[in-house]
């Protein structure tokens, strides 16, 4: 018997691994036989022109979320991150900022965003370049502030 399924509009497609699958897949890494052969099994595919084609598009999309998702994706290419570090939706721009693959000339532009929650995640993103740093430690909110100094702190003690 077949069974239709409906799943709600806000459930995502995409599937993280657990801390214990993560766990698991550290323990196989470490076995010189099943290495190789375990983690292939869970490489992402190869990146297409398809696959950033359709990155293009998302980005493009009149829905945030989807909008969001391509943010997130360290494949888009920069010219459609620039577009969404100017987007009118603050969550579309809090995702360039966290996102780790974001170039510096984008971070110090979103460094300088209105949104003190995009100003916090250009804070605590971990390639922030040093002189935007030094931006941010001076912000007027006292967040930015806050999180800029217990980044500091965190390097300090690693």
């Amino acid at each position: 018997m077949l069974r239709r399924v409906t799943y709600p509009d806000n459930m995502s497609c995409i599937r993280f691994n657990t801390p214990a699958q993560r766990a698991q897949l550290d323990r196989l890494a470490s076995d010189p036989k099943l290495s190789a052969e375990s983690v292939a099994q869970f490489l992402s595919p190869e990146i297409t022109d398809s696959k950033i084609a359709r990155l293009k598009l998302m980005a493009s999309s009149r829905n945030v979320k989807i909008r969001e998702s391509a943010a997130l994706s360290i494949h888009l290419p920069d010219e459609d991150r620039w577009l969404l570090a100017r987007d009118v939706a603050e969550s579309v721009r809090v995702c360039v900022a966290r996102n780790e693959s974001t170039p510096c000339d984008i971070l110090r532009h979103l460094a300088a965003d209105p949104s003190e929650t995009v100003r916090g995640w250009v804070a605590v993103n971990y390639f922030v370049p040093a002189d935007t740093m030094e931006v941010l430690a001076l912000d007027e909110a006292s967040t930015v502030r806050a999180l800029v100094s217990w980044k500091k702190e965190l390097a300090e003690t690693s």
